[in-house]
């Protein structure tokens, strides 16, 4: 059934959605519209009985009115209190503390999404980057873990500085100098045979395919004579029977060197050598020495106006000929000096890397606060370089140096060079230099068994030294045991010359071993006399330095190398540039030259 509020509820729908106009309840409500609820059953079965369909008959109307239910605006729900404003109400939460709980919750999570976005694409970055192992030149590679020709060295299990087959004994050794403590951070033992060391087959080493002109020798250097057998390294000197095949040279022999691979700043370097032939014949002129690394022996652009510098000041010490533009003064440099170039002191060209290089120059660095640069070179220090005088074996025990002092003479008033050896088998060498070098060195009887025609034994040679001024020196071992020092203060300033003190070699220095022959080195040399093939035989060689300054690599901070090197590559790869000219590269401008800067 029908009641008739219910139908006037359909009526007013059918005509407004405005609220009626008839009478409240106390309550606030229309009376009418209250009414039409208790008819909403009757309503509805009111409505289905009219309709013809099943699909109108279930069909609503768009008002909810029709429907018996009519929601109008003003119509009470038990849920309005939710989501009606109520101004009494909300002004007291007005006044409450501005952040909820949940709005502090919400807060922290968009706080951690936006913390991990930035650590994703901005502090992953420079964390890597701040923690990533920087690639470098020390050790046996270069960038990227190749050797100086681009190759990536196959030496399965045994490859790091120290040798594997070091005896663990070996690990440390006293200071031949200060009795302290020193560490092992080089060996090489040569056990294994059959190494050979072409360029890319050894991290260390490689053995270098020239004539080595600078000192007129007879033989061509062949990576081929250099090898390891029965646990030794062997560098052999030998005739061959077809010149054409050998660069029209009657002799090849070997040379490897560690340059820019391994080089060591400071401490104690020994090795274990038989040396080739017998002590008896003179001819053979086998050598074990250092370099600093902005020198390639053997490749002349290199070298030149590099070697044999130890020089950090700016004066006319770096100036060619050590003597003034246009002058001949100081007269000491051009008197009393070489009594074969007519008493001249001095032919270098001068200092190439020098602290008077002008701003804006090719210079390796590093620069002082001042804007200078510190000077640069490539000195030399030699373990041995053996000969035969009067049928004995000597070593000279030796160091290179310029600018020279006046008449090649270091200073030695009051204990600058002391020698250690009281059997009287060592003493200051005769030769101190020519135009070319400044030589100090010790000549001492070597162990005449340890040759390999005589006895066949192993002689321990060595040199330990610390670079610098003041309490520099370098101490070297003959036979292991302590042969001679020179102190920093035989080096120090020359007036005569007009130039500075020299240090003991502040430059990283690397490791060449070779055998050869010269009438430079020997005036009389009797090539029938000596026997082929004669081979110099390398035990071991161990670098150890005080476990406070350990120092290697080829391209420290303070002296660096690689960018320069890098730089003039051909210069330190191709041996027939023979001059920085040949090169054709400028000379860098000197600040005390004619021209200056300018």
């Amino acid at each position: 059934m029908a009641g008739p509020f219910s139908q006037q509820a359909r009526n007013r729908s059918q005509t407004s959605l405005l609220p009626p106009n008839g009478p409240r309840t106390p309550g606030g409500m229309w009376r009418d519209s209250l009414d039409s609820h208790s008819g909403l059953v009757s309503s509805a079965s009111s409505i289905a009985g009219k309709h013809s369909s099943l699909s109108e008959k279930y069909s609503l109307a768009p008002s909810p009115a029709q429907w018996g239910t009519p929601f109008l605006l003003h119509d009470r729900e038990p849920d309005d209190s939710i989501h009606n404003p109520d101004p009494q109400k909300d002004r007291k939460s007005d006044n409450a503390f501005v952040f909820s709980s949940r709005g502090i919750q919400n807060l922290g999570c968009l706080l951690i999404l936006g913390v991990g976005l930035i650590m994703l694409f901005a502090g992953y970055p420079i964390i890597s980057r701040l923690t990533s192992s920087t690639q470098s030149l020390q050790g046996g590679f270069n960038l990227g873990g190749i050797n100086a020709t681009g190759q990536i060295p196959e030496l399965p299990g045994n490859f790091g500085l120290i040798d594997k087959d070091t005896p663990r004994d070996a690990y440390t050794k006293k200071s031949w100098e200060t009795n302290e403590d020193l560490v092992l951070v080089f060996s090489d033992e040569f056990n294994q045979d059959g190494r050979t060391f072409y360029p890319g087959d050894d991290p260390y080493w490689e053995a270098v395919d020239l004539h080595y002109w600078g000192t007129n020798d007879l033989e061509w250097y062949d990576p081929s004579q250099a090898t390891t057998s029965n646990g030794s390294l062997q560098l052999t000197l030998e005739r061959v029977a077809d010149p054409s095949t050998n660069h029209n040279l009657t002799f090849k022999s070997g040379m490897i060197q560690s340059w820019n691979k391994f080089c060591f700043t400071g401490g104690l370097i020994e090795t274990s050598v038989r040396l080739p032939g017998s002590p008896e014949i003179g001819g053979f002129w086998p050598a074990v020495w250092t370099m600093g690394n902005l020198g390639r022996a053997g490749f002349g652009a290199s070298v030149e106006g590099n070697w044999p510098y130890s020089y950090e000041e700016c004066d006319v010490g770096t100036l060619p000929n050590q003597t003034y533009p246009g002058a001949s003064t100081p007269l000491a440099a051009v008197t009393n000096g070489d009594p074969y170039n007519n008493g001249a002191l001095s032919y270098l060209p001068g200092q190439r890397l020098s602290a008077c290089t002008c701003p804006g120059e090719s210079h390796p660095g590093p620069m002082k606060s001042d804007g200078t640069y510190v000077g640069r070179a490539a000195p030399e220090i030699d373990i041995i370089e053996a000969t035969v005088h009067d049928g004995v074996g000597y070593v000279s025990l030796s160091s290179q140096w310029a600018p020279f002092n006046a008449q090649y003479n270091i200073f030695n008033t009051s204990g600058q060079v002391e020698f250690f050896d009281t059997r009287d088998k060592i003493h200051y060498n005769d030769y101190v230099g020519g135009v070319w070098q400044q030589t100090t060195s010790g000549l001492g009887q070597t162990n005449q068994n340890a040759y390999e025609l005589n006895g066949g034994q192993y002689a321990i040679y060595g040199f330990e030294y610390k670079p610098g001024y003041d309490d520099a020196y370098t101490t070297w071992i003959n036979d292991n045991k302590k042969a001679w020092t020179i102190y920093a203060t035989a080096m120090v300033e020359d007036p005569r010359v007009e130039i500075s003190a020299r240090p003991m070699s502040l430059e990283p220095m690397y490791i060449i071993a070779n055998l050869g022959f010269s009438t430079n080195f020997v005036a009389n040399l009797d090539i029938e006399a000596l026997t082929f093939p004669g081979t110099m035989s390398i035990d071991y060689i161990r670098v150890y330095q005080p476990k406070d300054a350990v120092k290697v690599g080829c391209d420290p901070k303070d002296h660096p190398t690689a960018a320069y090197i890098e730089t003039y590559k051909e210069a330190y790869t191709n041996f027939e540039l023979t001059t920085w000219a040949q090169f054709k590269q400028p000379w860098p401008k000197n600040r005390r030259s004619a021209t200056g800067c300018n």
